[in-house]
């Protein structure tokens, strides 16, 4: 299989979907999986609205007729949004999207019962959904979740477990509850539940962001037992940034469902379009020093973009694991009282945070190019890299 290139994402979701079709006419029994490692920055959420809108059926008024993709990414978790209470501050529900396709069905399909036991893997919390339905449609009109824990009250002999409703749950919490409620919808799919006979197609983009190595390993290997125990075939795409995620998946899938095809999403800088390499391994761990090569190639031309300090970020996290370090700090400090190092820290941290550095690329502003410039060039000095891939600029001296 040749590395062809892309003129655009929907050009790459394109072709995953013929790749995924012959794979389901080879083996109509089987889930066919797609597998794909890419950089945060690099565009796999771009990416994964693409390939859904590829699968809708739009009529002359602009109205969705059909669609065909359930999908999971950073657009999912819109789908939930809080109402605190700001008035009283007792009574705090996570609102739903009731007019999302998501949520079609719903009140039909015992939900929670779906949910609880999905739940229970990973968080200590229970939760409840209340519907409000249209008389008329009888379709839901809306519906909010809230959620409660038990909590140790009292104190010596007579302490005793009382339950907290109306909790507000940490951020992470949150990102775990959405993504067992989307298990619970993906497994109403794979069980061929009426509802969803629409779902043709699952894309899942980084699910649980920030995994760490435990969950990494328990998602991904919960994730395939679904796929596993599937009464219906459903061609699937996986997009990830974490390499032992990656793996997770890669073993499971081979072991269990169906050999992924398995590819690395990249930037191709000289045509400003895409590439999609063919990934033979079951780790993408180096895949770092490609991405330091395209990081120094694009900070020479001065064309370097917000996301491109996500990239940074994560070359540098990897860098400091593959060297034993606590925090990625180490790589480009100096000393823990380094003024400068404790500077470009500070820039690291804040420019990749925030979504707009991933969903809104923007030309980053001339001073902030220049201490992007200065903190990559400082990495690459401190660290023995080939210098091949990151070769001295035009008119700079070689050091001694």
């Amino acid at each position: 299989m040749t590395d062809a290139s892309y003129a655009d994402l929907p050009g790459v979701a394109t072709h995953l979907r013929a790749l995924l079709a012959d794979k389901a006419q080879k083996k109509p029994d089987k889930s066919p999986f797609v597998l794909l490692y890419a950089f945060n920055g690099t565009g796999k959420t771009r990416l994964s609205a693409a390939f859904k809108d590829l699968g809708k059926v739009i009529d002359q008024h602009g109205e969705v007729q059909s669609r065909d993709t359930l999908y999971f990414n950073a657009f999912t978790e819109d789908l939930f949004s809080w109402d605190n209470d700001l008035e009283n501050d007792q009574h705090r529900t996570l609102k739903l999207n009731a007019a999302s396709s998501f949520f079609v069905g719903l009140n039909e399909l015992e939900i929670e019962n779906r949910i609880r036991p999905l739940l229970d893997r990973y968080a200590d919390f229970d939760f409840k959904i209340n519907f409000e339905f249209d008389q008329v449609t009888g379709k839901i009109a809306s519906a909010e979740v809230t959620f409660s824990r038990n909590v140790l009250s009292g104190d010596g002999d007579a302490t005793r477990l009382d339950e907290v409703d109306g909790i507000k749950i940490s951020r992470g919490e949150e990102n775990i509850f959405v993504w067992c409620f989307f298990l619970a919808i993906l497994q109403l799919a794979l069980d061929g539940a009426e509802a969803y006979k629409w779902v043709e197609h699952v894309y899942i983009d980084d699910p649980i962001s920030s995994l760490d190595e435990h969950n990494a390993i328990v998602v991904g290997n919960h994730l395939v037992q679904l796929y596993r125990e599937a009464q219906r075939p459903i061609k699937t795409v996986v997009s990830t940034h974490h390499a032992l995620f990656f793996n997770v998946l890669h073993y499971e899938l081979k072991n269990h469902v169906f050999t992924p095809l398995q590819f690395t999403l990249k930037r191709d800088r000289r045509k400003d379009g895409y590439v999609l390499p063919e990934h033979r391994g079951d780790t993408p761990q180096f895949y770092h020093v490609a991405a330091l090569a395209d990081l120094w190639q694009v900070a020479q031309s001065g064309q370097a973009s917000t996301f491109h300090f996500n990239i940074l970020r994560t070359v540098l996290e990897k860098t400091a694991l593959f060297l034993g370090y606590s925090h990625f700090s180490k790589c480009i400090k100096d000393a823990d009282d380094d003024a400068d190092g404790i500077l470009h820290q500070r820039f690291v941290d804040l420019l990749s945070h925030g979504k707009y550095s991933m969903y809104e690329p923007t030309e980053m502003a001339d001073d902030t190019k220049d201490y992007f410039l200065t903190i990559l060039k400082g990495f690459v000095e401190r660290h023995p890299f080939n210098r091949e891939l990151v070769p001295e600029p035009a008119g700079d001296t070689e050091k001694a």
